[in-house]
């Protein structure tokens, strides 16, 4: 009995310095793993692999808590100060664990693309975009952040508009991949922006919100907005400058430009008017009105609903035989339709962008957009 009393610890303390020597190693190359990763893991993914890297590193937190205007550090502490007294061979565990479980997700959605999709353009990460059946599809592809757009959709936008208005193909289609169709700007697309930095991070937004919306101002094919789910700020307000507009009943159409201290795009304070009338208008941009899919048919800014269950179905056969009408006799319609007012839409997207400028680098702007994470973090 004594020898086996002498045993058991020594055993036990044997198996618990191996397990160390194994965390240490696999927490390191973890570290190198991570570097290798092509895709963003998205923010909430990246505040759990610092929160377990300070941990693992230097234990529990012990940096003062940042100011609220100070988002991106706000964030970081608060994900590194949920972690408690988690201790480091746990944090080591747990972020060779997530690393690991990033690395196979990606291998996973690598092989599926190695049989890439029929006409799939190269060259995109947040869209897909494929040309097929005479029809480019346009498709925002950042389903786990509702579709958000960010710079490198907007830029990624304007190329595939570009390419689509330039090859073969009769009609193009913007549509959103999930639940949503877009849920808007990314308003991380505001945040870890020194003070010093606020007026060039607004006139350079302005200059590629202007480029953006130009080119739907001046793209010379049907441009058609399939909108399968909700559509927030931007991606409302362009729908404007769409020749057509079908939406699933479950879509809803939301413009909060002041409750976020900002100001229309999109020609939508020239469009919308003309569509809706002033004072619908006012309602859905002034007054931060979410309409219903019906409620936009009626308002004249959606052409028609369609059956949630059977949208897709639907609407893609009716896009085929729309893409089957003769190409350069539906380009030349077009321009009839649209090119009167080209020059007028071009300084109203001027005009908007310019008044934008002056919204973000308010002081109003930024307590509205403080307010609105402030918001989100007690959800």
């Amino acid at each position: 009995r004594g020898t086996q009393a002498v045993c058991v610890p020594a055993i036990h303390l044997h198996v618990t310095a191996a397990t160390m020597q194994v965390s240490q190693k696999d927490f390191e190359k973890a570290q190198e793993q991570l570097k290798l990763l092509k895709n963003d893991p998205g923010n909430e993914t990246k505040l759990k692999l610092y929160a377990l890297f300070k941990q693992a590193t230097e234990g529990p937190c012990n940096a003062p808590k940042p100011g609220m205007l100070d988002f991106v550090k706000k964030a970081k502490w608060d994900a590194w100060n949920s972690l408690g007294n988690l201790s480091q061979d746990n944090a080591r565990q747990k972020y060779a664990e997530l690393v690991s479980s990033l690395i196979s997700a990606e291998s996973d959605s690598q092989k599926k693309d190695a049989s890439p999709e029929e006409g799939r353009h190269d060259g995109y990460e947040t869209l897909i975009v494929t040309t097929k059946n005479n029809i480019t599809k346009i498709m925002f592809n950042r389903p786990d952040r509702k579709n958000a757009i960010n710079h490198q959709m907007y830029r990624e936008i304007i190329k595939a508009l570009e390419e689509a208005g330039k090859n073969d193909s009769t009609i193009a289609v913007i549509t959103g991949n999930g639940d949503y169709y877009s849920s808007g700007n990314d308003l991380n697309n505001f945040t870890n922006i020194q003070p010093g930095e606020m007026e060039k991070m607004a006139r350079d937004g302005a200059v590629l919100l202007k480029e953006f919306v130009g080119h739907f101002i001046d793209f010379p094919k049907p441009l058609i907005a399939v909108v399968n789910g909700p559509a927030v700020g931007i991606c409302v307000t362009l729908l404007g400058l769409c020749d057509v507009v079908y939406a699933s009943d479950r879509a809803t159409f939301h413009s909060p430009f002041s409750q976020l201290g900002q100001s229309p795009e999109g020609c939508s304070s020239y469009l919308f008017p003309k569509i809706m009338g002033i004072a619908k208008a006012s309602e859905l941009l002034l007054f931060n009105k979410k309409l219903t899919a019906a409620e936009a048919c009626a308002q004249g800014l959606v052409t028609e609903v369609f059956p949630d269950n059977s949208f897709q179905k639907e609407v893609w056969a009716r896009l085929e035989a729309y893409a089957s009408l003769p190409k350069n006799s539906l380009a030349v319609s077009k321009q009839l339709l649209r090119n009167l007012e080209k020059e007028k839409l071009h300084a109203v997207n001027s005009k908007e962008c310019e008044v934008l400028v002056e919204r973000w680098l308010s002081e109003e702007c930024v307590n509205a957009i403080v307010s609105f994470f402030q918001k989100k973090s007690k959800l």
